[in-house]
């Protein structure tokens, strides 16, 4: 359609000699719509200012109000200005788009709507896991938090790296298992990531009141006839038993339940074979502690 600037002073005798009940026809961005004067002034907005007289409108020849936007939620904006409330679009990209116009003919009511919307879409992670980058930030984390912390080292790219049938595969098992434990024990544990900080391949270390309690190591020599070569293991009952009795750690000011330390160092002994002097060792070093 063809439009043509209107004569400010007739605009506004025309506007304002209308009724308020009488349809006024606006041609936003080549989509028509027919409403009222009423509508339009309900709400303190841009469009009130236009059809008020405050301000100029431009009318093509036919006499449709011409308006230079987008017309495809000026239905939405009516329908609010009408009823004060609109089902808002599930879509982020919809409530994006009607959130400009909104912006745009200052409806400010449904602006802060689509904000609340908008925020309430953006859901929280589960859980987030530091990467670590250097010993200094390890140490960091582990002395501030007041939750037992699970530390894994991937290295993938370390040289000493064997790269077996199973190596991949067990690698793969570990990694996999260190998320499954982070969104089993979220909140309850701290676990962070170190990719660059040693040089093992792969190494599960557990704190307990910013302590260091239990270390379970998923490499192994594997000697042949030339020469040794470093392959990936996955220890998977000894990580979880370790990563349960982390849990004995949880609150700060008081030390482990010396029974249930114990209860668990006998399930070990009796257990799937993952034991040695040095772990006890380490056991005993960390109750003498408390």
């Amino acid at each position: 359609m063809s439009g043509a600037s209107a004569n400010p002073a007739m605009a506004t005798c025309a506007v304002a000699s209308q009724s308020d009940s009488k349809y006024v026809k606006i041609n936003v961005g080549g989509t028509l719509h027919l409403t009222t004067i009423d509508t339009l002034c309900k709400q303190d907005t841009m469009l009130r200012a236009m059809f008020s007289g405050r301000m100029d409108v431009l009318h093509d020849v036919e006499g449709w109000v011409l308006i230079d936007r987008c017309g495809k939620h000026f239905g939405s904006i009516l329908s609010f200005l009408r009823d004060g409330s609109i089902t808002l679009p599930d879509s982020r990209r919809e409530l994006d788009e009607l959130l400009q116009e909104a912006k745009y003919y200052c409806v400010q009511e449904l602006v802060r709507q689509i904000d609340t919307a908008m925020n309430i879409h953006d859901p929280e992670p589960i859980c987030q896991v530091p990467l670590i980058t250097s010993q200094r930030e390890e140490q960091m984390l582990v002395s501030k938090t007041s939750k037992p912390v699970v530390k894994l080292i991937c290295n993938r790219h370390n040289n000493k790296y064997s790269y077996t049938s199973m190596s991949d595969d067990n690698l793969l098992k570990n990694m996999e298992l260190f998320d499954k434990l982070c969104l089993r024990f979220n909140g309850r544990v701290l676990f962070i990531k170190d990719v660059i900080g040693s040089n093992e391949i792969c190494c599960w270390s557990f704190y307990g009141h910013g302590q260091k309690i239990g270390e379970v190591c998923c490499t192994s020599i594997v000697y042949g006839t030339d020469k040794k070569h470093t392959k990936v293991e996955f220890p998977e009952a000894r990580i979880f038993e370790e990563t349960l009795n982390v849990l004995l750690y949880e609150h700060r000011g008081k030390g482990p339940d010396a029974e249930l330390m114990q209860a668990t160092r006998g399930y070990r002994d009796h257990g799937s074979g993952y034991h040695s002097d040095d772990e006890d060792d380490k056991l005993d070093r960390a109750l003498r502690r408390k």
